[in-house]
């Protein structure tokens, strides 16, 4: 790992809709983009964070954890724009990285183990990409439902009657924590 420079990124748009500058929205008496700051730092693997963003109340928040920001340009910010389109802005800017860590900081539970395990598992496995994701109980595929002509139908088998312990296989689900890729696939796929 020593030899793989490792970027770390947090989108923090200022332009919500929903909830305006919900990334530094005070939980427990700390901004929310706090929570992953306080992991990221602790990490073993990260030689570089930043976060990107438009907004400046957001950078004033950056400054006072001791944050790199990037200043991201309007047109990279609107509802319409993409991680992608705004995570490549950041690596124009910061060339010299092996590894691109986007750590979004709406989810304030992951913790530096989850970044750290993240990484590994990224370089153990010879992926492409690597993302957070937990395990779903009551919404398994199997009890998942659509209705056609009035009726409910399976989208997968369900055995009747069966304990949410016991449905198989063990299906998860993308929990929008963590996403860490090789910088080169980014750019040839143009996603994470």
């Amino acid at each position: 790992m020593e030899k793989k420079k490792i970027l770390a990124i947090t989108l923090a748009r200022g332009g919500s809709k929903r909830v305006p500058r919900k990334n530094i929205i005070l939980v427990n008496d700390k901004p929310l983009l706090q929570y992953t700051v306080d992991e990221v730092k602790k990490s073993k693997y990260i030689d570089k964070y930043i976060v990107s963003t438009d907004d400046d109340k957001i950078i004033n928040v950056c400054k006072q954890l001791n944050v790199d920001y990037h200043k991201r340009p309007n047109e990279l910010a609107q509802d319409t724009s993409t991680s992608a389109s705004a995570i490549k802005n950041v690596i124009d800017s910061n060339p010299d990285y092996d590894i691109i860590v986007e750590i979004m900081c709406t989810n304030p539970l992951k913790n530096v183990e989850d970044i750290d395990g993240c990484i590994k598992k990224l370089i153990n496995t010879k992926s492409d990409s690597v993302v957070s994701v937990v395990r779903i109980w009551d919404n398994h595929p199997s009890r998942v439902k659509y209705i056609e002509n009035d009726l409910l139908n399976s989208f997968y088998p369900e055995i009747p009657e069966s304990r949410r312990q016991d449905l198989t296989p063990p299906a998860y689900v993308r929990n929008g924590s963590i996403y860490a890729f090789w910088k080169s696939s980014f750019l040839k796929h143009n996603n994470r």
